[in-house]
């Protein structure tokens, strides 16, 4: 005869092992597929810094300061790439408070081969975010390029990663205050372009205009080189929106087509505006419309429709050519590769677009698309204000430190080349 008194024992166990079957449901797994996703993605980061940045920027200066351009790019990715790992990482990623994080991952502790970020290897993790900690303050050379000593841009990049980029990755991707507020930034509107940009304004007003700022034409030295570099951002940047997703799925579909239409929609607006505004579409012009709308689809890349992406795109070109075009004149100040204006002003656009522009499914639950638009608003705000200031504190100190942050009028007028790095491009 059955035992009646094993009832008990039998459905205690059967529970058991469903719960466990359960819990073990909910803990991370790995995926090949992701992991194998995020690690092309962060080899696609990676180029946009190096060679895409570095022939972006190398074509726009002058051919006695290509060197200088390139190996400022280099040096991010050399230094960066080291301050990540030891410090960088764990400040905008360990638990920390609302503002920054802790040191409980300095130096990686605590991660393994076998610790996991969701359904990728933390180390992976490491490497993709550690690629937009790279290209973000080599944006800004951009904006004071000609004129500034390599050793301060070495520390003043150094310095500028742990004090503004780490703090504000973590308050926004972390789990920061900005996180907790609502601020949406799928890949870097604020994180990256807003605080390249705006901290890029202020570095170049700091350090004043290069002397022959008014006075002589500069044009770029090679619009081929300008033009190669701004193809392989676009190529690039796949890997750096659609690659934030963490995983080969839906979203990241949707952000993959949406970071094309956005750009391809900016160059065809770009083009007509100048055409129509100068008499001829230049292929500068163009070069600079695919960044533009690039950048200002990154915080939106997620969350708008396809055809969202198209009305971000659009307002990307015309907000970024009036920037560059009539705001910077009746400014007069000396932005080189005009950073601001496609970056802070593109990254400010598309961050406000992405409440703007946002498909409704998108939306936080409780909250309605004028309240997600006051509150991209005020993230945009933050950034602006927070930035500048913390730029110009580090600016002055290194100033106390260096003296004079940029070359003197000699080494300007030799270029930045042979003064810093004893070479030329062009020899023969």
């Amino acid at each position: 005869m059955f035992n009646s008194g094993l009832i008990g024992p039998i459905v205690a166990a059967i529970v058991f092992f469903v719960a466990g079957s359960a819990f073990g449901q909910d803990e991370p797994t790995l995926s090949a597929g992701d992991t194998a996703w995020m690690m092309t993605s962060t080899a696609l980061v990676l180029l946009m810094t190096l060679p895409g940045l570095a022939l972006f920027y190398g074509g726009l200066v002058r051919s006695k300061n290509v060197l200088s351009i390139l190996m400022q790019c280099f040096i991010s990715a050399g230094l960066i790439g080291v301050l990540w790992i030891v410090v960088g990482y764990t400040l905008a990623f360990g638990e920390g408070n609302s503002i920054v994080g802790d040191f409980s991952k300095l130096g990686l502790a605590g991660i393994g081969p076998d610790t996991l970020s969701g359904t990728i290897p933390e180390y992976v993790f490491v490497m993709f975010q550690g690629m937009f900690a790279i290209i973000t303050p080599a944006l800004m050379l951009g904006a004071f390029a000609e004129r500034m000593r390599f050793g301060p841009y070495v520390a003043f990049i150094g310095i500028w990663v742990l004090v503004v980029y780490c703090p504000l990755a973590h308050q926004v991707w972390g789990g920061g205050w900005l996180a907790e507020f609502g601020a949406m930034d799928f890949a870097g509107g604020l994180v990256v372009h807003m605080s390249s940009g705006f901290s890029a304004l202020a570095a170049a007003i700091f350090l004043g205009k290069r002397r022959s700022f008014g006075k002589e034409s500069m044009p770029p030295h090679s619009v081929p080189l300008t033009v190669i570099g701004a193809s392989l951002l676009w190529v690039g940047w796949f890997g750096f929106n659609a690659g934030s997703e963490l995983a080969a799925d839906g979203v990241a579909g949707l952000a993959f087509l949406n970071t094309n239409t956005a750009t391809a929609t900016a160059v065809l607006s770009w083009v007509f505006i100048e055409w129509k505004h100068r008499g001829k579409p230049t292929v500068l012009g163009a070069a600079t419309a695919a960044v533009c709308g690039l950048v200002a689809i990154t915080p939106a890349c997620a969350a708008v429709s396809p055809m969202g992406s198209i009305a971000v795109g659009f307002g990307a070109a015309v907000f970024c050519y009036l920037a560059v075009t009539l705001l910077k004149p009746a400014l007069g100040y000396d932005d080189s590769l005009d950073v601001f204006g496609v970056h802070g002003v593109g990254g400010a656009w598309g961050a406000l677009a992405t409440a703007i522009f946002i498909v409704g499914g998108n939306l936080p639950e409780g909250v309605s698309r004028m309240a997600q638009i006051g509150i991209q608003a005020t993230s945009i705000a933050y950034v602006a204000i927070l930035v500048p200031v913390l730029t110009i504190v580090i600016l002055w100190v290194l100033k106390m430190i260096f003296g004079d942050l940029s070359v003197s009028e000699e080494d300007e007028h030799s270029g930045l080349d042979l003064s810093q790095h004893s070479e030329s491009a062009y020899v023969g």
